[in-house]
Order: structure tokens, then sequence, then C-alpha cells
């Protein structure tokens, strides 16, 4: 509802206020919420707050903040239909997409795949074609790559990325069926690898064997793989003026470093996430790129214990319970030096860093 009225600009005040409360109820905002000390939503805190009307819209203004009761902004991109609001809307990052992966491969592995079901195609791509004439197909093993899920089958490969909301649980056959539950790999096992994405910027693609996929053709080293090291990202970053920070998301450079984990690691290392890449020597690159492999590693971690059930029909992968050092920090004290955190823009994603500890 948020999206119709803000998107589409149709939406009255009022109509907007209500989804609001809507999101807000679901996912729990309120004092205490996401550890922050905020005061309860009332309608009228967001109907004085909610900054939306038809003026902006008839000007172009492309983006229109919302403030939240805990003074944290929320950004919708009118043109990229996105909403920036990771506390109601995680994007799954890569130790998300690997914990999931870790979750499905022991029902996975080995069974046969007796046929997909598609109810609805229209996802970031449409889903591929190929896959309703899948039948009776091995699964030979599943690995990830970036924030891809492939399954290799013996007569091809799926790829599959979750997207800003995709989740994959297994389940009976007999479970009934939920809202945005798009797609259905029906396993031998009578077992069900069953795709939900509410906000369809998912993929479900095939590739027979013998073709590459396109869409990763590009990429970047892992980061927890021995070649993604400092000396790396000294020599890719010679006469590089961007921000370290979009410098370290490009997947050309690495994959899977996320803005959560990027703003953690740099803070972790030390560095100013608007330095330009191309003025870091190569000592302080050394300590950045073990900075991202040990954030990840414990984040892994962390999910391999806070993650729920995939078996279960309610089963959600999302955001780890763990502490995070800078991220959605901004105005509070730095954990190390007790320094204000300050706010900035990399590429029209917030990052909150220390002005002390980061140089």
């Amino acid at each position: 509802a948020l999206q119709d009225g803000l998107l589409g600009g149709g939406g009255s005040g009022k109509h907007l206020v209500n989804a609001w409360l809507a999101v807000a109820k679901q996912n729990k905002i309120g004092k205490g919420a996401a550890g922050i000390d905020a005061e309860p939503v009332s309608e009228r805190h967001i109907s004085e707050q909610l900054i939306v009307n038809s003026e902006q819209r008839k000007q172009g203004q492309r983006r229109c903040p919302l403030v939240l009761p805990y003074r944290k902004r929320v950004d919708f991109n009118y043109s990229l239909l996105t909403i920036n609001c990771s506390l109601l809307f995680p994007m799954p990052e890569l130790p998300e997409v690997e914990t999931t992966l870790r979750g499905i491969r022991p029902h996975l592995e080995g069974q046969m795949l007796r046929d997909v079901v598609v109810r609805e195609r229209r996802l970031r791509w449409p889903v591929s074609e190929a896959l309703l004439t899948l039948k009776d197909s091995r699964v030979l093993g599943l690995r990830r790559r970036a924030k891809y899920l492939l399954i290799e089958l013996d007569g091809g490969e799926l790829l599959i990325h979750l997207g800003m909301s995709g989740t994959l649980r297994v389940v009976d056959e007999t479970v009934p069926l939920r809202k945005h539950d798009h797609v259905d790999l029906r396993l031998g096992s009578g077992k069900v690898l069953r795709f939900n994405d509410p906000r369809r910027f998912g993929t479900v693609l095939f590739e027979p064997a013998g073709e590459a996929h396109g869409l990763l053709a590009k990429l970047g080293p892992e980061p927890l793989d021995d070649e993604f090291n400092g000396e790396w990202l000294f020599e890719r970053s010679r006469g590089r003026k961007v921000a370290v920070k979009s410098f370290i998301m490009d997947n050309a450079t690495v994959v899977g470093v996320g803005n959560i984990y990027a703003q953690e690691s740099l803070f972790l290392a030390g560095i100013h996430p608007s330095r330009a890449a191309g003025k870091i020597s190569r000592e302080r690159y050394e300590r950045f790129a073990d900075a991202i492999k040990t954030v990840l590693a414990k984040a892994i971690e962390a999910g391999g214990t806070t993650l729920k059930d995939f078996t279960k029909a309610d089963g959600q992968p999302g955001y780890f319970a763990q502490s995070l050092s800078v991220y959605g920090r901004a105005g509070q004290p730095c954990l190390k030096c007790k320094a204000l955190l300050k706010a900035d823009r990399h590429g029209q994603r917030s990052t909150s860093y220390c002005p002390q500890c980061q140089r």
C-alpha cells in the first residue's frame, strides 16, 4: 500500500498513514524496537511527519524522507521503486545467503527434482521457461557465487537470487501456500523448496549444461577466498577517486560486501568511508581486507545459531542477532572512543562512521 501511494501517486494522506501504521505494527516498531529507545508509533506522529504530497511529485522530486519516531530517515526512491529502510525491509547480504545455502543444502543434495511449479513469472527477470521442462533431474550439488545460490542439476544449473525480500523454505508438499509463494521445486522426498518474494526483485533462472551464466561473468573474487587480499585491493584502486566505501561495494572489486558489512569493516579497519580509494596505502588495505573477512565470518557464524529453521512453514531468513558497531547508529556514541557517530551518503546509501576512529 505504501508503494501504491508513494510510487503511483494515487494515495491520500490518510491512506498512507494507515499503510505505514500497518507496516509499523507488523514490524513491531515502537519502544525498544531494534534496541533503539523509540517512542511508540501513533497516527498523529505519522500524520505530522509523513512528508509526501502531490506538489513534490509534480516537481519531479525523486526522494521523499519519512522521519520515524526514533529519528532515522527512510528514503523512498520513486525511480528505482525501492525503499531504503533496512529495519523494515532488510535486503539479504552475503552472510544471509550463505546461511540460506547451508540451511537448504542437506535437504536437496542427492535428491531427485521431480518438477517445478511456477505461479508467478514476473520477477526481476522473468522466470526461465526452461524450468517448466525440468523433470526427474538429480540435484548434484549446491554452491554460492556472490549473492546467487546455484543448484547444480544433471541437465544444467539453477540460479536463484533472493533480491530484496526473497526467502527459501523447505516444507512438505501439503503445507498450504502463502501469499507470494511464486516458485516450488518439488523433490522426490515429498518436500518442496518454496521461493517466496513479496517485492518480486528476486529471480529464478536456468542455464543448460555447458552454458555460463551471464550474470556471473564479471564478478570479482569472493571475500573469504585467499585471492582476495590487501594487495588485490591496493592494485585495483590505483588512480581511483571514488570513495572507498563505493569502491568496496562494487561487485567487480569483490562480491558480497553490502552496505551493512562495508560500514562495519571500514570501522574495524579505521578507514573513513569517504576517503578516495586511490589514496589508501597498501598496509591499510591489508588491514581492510582482514577486517572484511573477520566481519563476514562472524556474521555467518551468528547466522548458524540465530536463523529460524528452514524446514518450518514459517521459517523466515533475516538479519542475524549480532552487535553492530556503526551501522544504523549515527548520532550515538562510538563504542571505542565515545565520540558521536556521524552519517554521510555514498551511492545514495546512508553510511555511519566515527570521525575520530576512522581517518
